[in-house]
């Protein structure tokens, strides 16, 4: 049993065709001219709200359709009588083994494998159906924009942040350098894991030669070298003849190993100070490495590894409103605390002024007013962003979609449970990567008495009935509807009104 509701039944009824009016008495000549021409135009009127909908076959006309047409409020289709002159091009033939989908079967999940395969899918079948001579430059076009070449061209550019949260931004030409050694610890805890353990090695190394070279000239300075076996001499550091053996003494003392064969004697004082001042600095230098080799063995960044995030995002319509969601999910049964997730929208732009801004950050509105950006991640979530008129897709169809150029940016925020170090998770979604028209899959169920996460179906979607007119294009419709209805119930109540004499 899915813990989620039922899919609501299909309706179509929203989604009926506008209001005809019937086109002017015309030559049989000048339609036989224009005929596919004006076929052309009926299509793509006919097809500007519905993308998903089969064109409805028609007795004698024939109109092709292309579902990333938009349609203009306002505009009205041409109506067909039987006495116009047939506008139908020759039917294609059907491949053997086809058949006809009906128009309930778009509510079966269609689930695509990722967003290129849906687009490669969509790029070879428009390549493999030729445009007809009489095809508009409109729909042209869209034909070019969804070939294999121009898709690899929007595949190809450069990232803000690639999906596993790595920002792709290089500083260069920094003139204060200075500025990183005054925060040393943080320095040598972002270095990369060679040049910290080359640090970290070489930080004993060299506190173990120096001392060592510091213990060999003072036994050369007083005349122990010289004097090794004489039993009536009183080294200062006992059993060192050479630079082997001082740089043995100086791990020994440094380490606390302690073999007893050499050791510093009371007939010196600056060997008892240069014994003194080692344990500090060793002291020193554990505490430093140890420290930071914890810090970066247990940074939250790779706490951050298992936290997925969907390799898509989905346009479809929830609660009658236009949104953009993802899905989110925690692989470890270790929960984040107080997890809060952001997005921001990336878009060069140029202003009224025309100064251009590079890489401009946008907020995209999670719930920040409601408090739905504050998640309890135990399951997957799916996150959802509202387009209204505060949205930057506010105007945003999916034909425009094709032509954009910007990139989501989302942000999980939350202390680790186990640690209660802050961590932070980032992925990113580009305008290909974006499925309009889609919905995720439940990937959660009841068994046992307990809900079970099947994170194989994390990734899937399936096809929906979604308008590919803009929230603002619907808004505007859903005005006129309104209008136009209490227009109307005015006018009924006006007529059921008794007369009055």
């Amino acid at each position: 049993m899915l813990a989620y509701l039922p899919r609501p039944p299909t309706d179509t009824s929203q989604y009926g065709t506008f209001p005809q009016e019937p086109e002017l008495p015309a030559t049989p000549g000048t339609l036989a001219q224009d005929s596919w021409q004006q076929a052309s135009t009926t299509a793509a009127k006919r097809s500007a709200q519905m993308p998903n909908y089969p064109s409805l076959p028609c007795h004698g006309v024939i109109v092709p359709s292309e579902p990333s047409l938009l349609l203009s409020r306002g505009s009205m289709a041409t109506q067909y009588r039987p006495g116009d002159v047939p506008r139908c091009p020759p039917p294609a033939p059907r491949e053997t083994g086809t058949h006809w989908n009906p128009l309930h079967a778009l509510s079966v999940p269609n689930i695509p494998s990722s967003a290129r395969g849906r687009t490669s899918a969509r790029s070879s079948a428009a390549a493999a159906v030729p445009a007809p001579e009489g095809l508009p430059s409109r729909c042209r076009k869209l034909l070019e924009e969804d070939s294999p070449a121009v898709q690899a061209g929007k595949r190809q550019r450069q990232r803000y942040v690639t999906k596993v949260g790595k920002c792709q931004v290089n500083l260069g030409n920094i003139q204060e350098k200075k500025r990183f050694l005054s925060d040393i610890f943080t320095t040598i805890v972002d270095l990369k894991y060679r040049w910290f353990l080359f640090v970290f090695m070489m930080c004993y190394i060299i506190t173990w030669v120096v001392f060592g070279t510091i213990y060999l000239f003072d036994a050369w300075v007083r005349g122990d070298i010289w004097h090794q076996g004489d039993p009536a001499w009183q080294p200062c550091i006992e059993n060192v003849d050479g630079f082997i053996s001082a740089l043995l003494f100086s791990v020994e003392s440094q380490r606390t190993i302690g073999y007893g064969s050499r050791m510093v004697t009371a007939n010196c004082a600056e060997g008892v100070i240069l014994l003194m001042a080692q344990s500090i600095v060793g002291s020193m230098i554990d505490a430093l490495m140890v420290g930071c080799m914890f810090v970066k063995i247990s940074r939250p960044k790779k706490r951050a590894q298992t936290l997925i995030f969907s390799k898509n995002c989905v346009i479809s319509r929830r609660d009658e409103k236009l949104c953009l969601m993802f899905r989110v999910g925690d692989l470890r049964e270790s929960h984040m605390v107080d997890a809060k997730i952001r997005a921001k929208l990336i878009k060069s732009r140029q202003t009224a002024e025309g100064e251009f801004i590079p890489l401009e950050q946008s907020e995209l509105n999670l719930g920040y007013d409601t408090g739905e950006d504050r998640l309890f991640l135990v399951e997957p979530q799916i996150i959802c962003h509202v387009i209204d008129c505060r949205s930057p897709f506010w105007d945003m169809s999916a034909e425009s979609l094709r032509r954009e150029q910007f990139e989501i940016i989302i942000i999980l925020e939350g202390i680790v449970e186990a640690t209660g170090m802050t961590c932070q998770a980032r992925t990113s979604y580009t305008e290909d990567e974006i499925l309009w028209g889609y919905r995720f899959e439940p990937c959660m169920s009841l068994e046992k008495g307990a809900f079970q996460v099947d994170y194989s179906r994390f990734e899937l979607t399936f096809e929906v009935q979604t308008p590919v007119a803009s929230a603002k294009e619907l808004h505007e419709l859903r005005e006129l509807e309104q209008q136009e209805h209490s227009t109307l119930s005015l006018y009924w109540d006006h007529l059921l009104q008794p007369c009055v004499p």
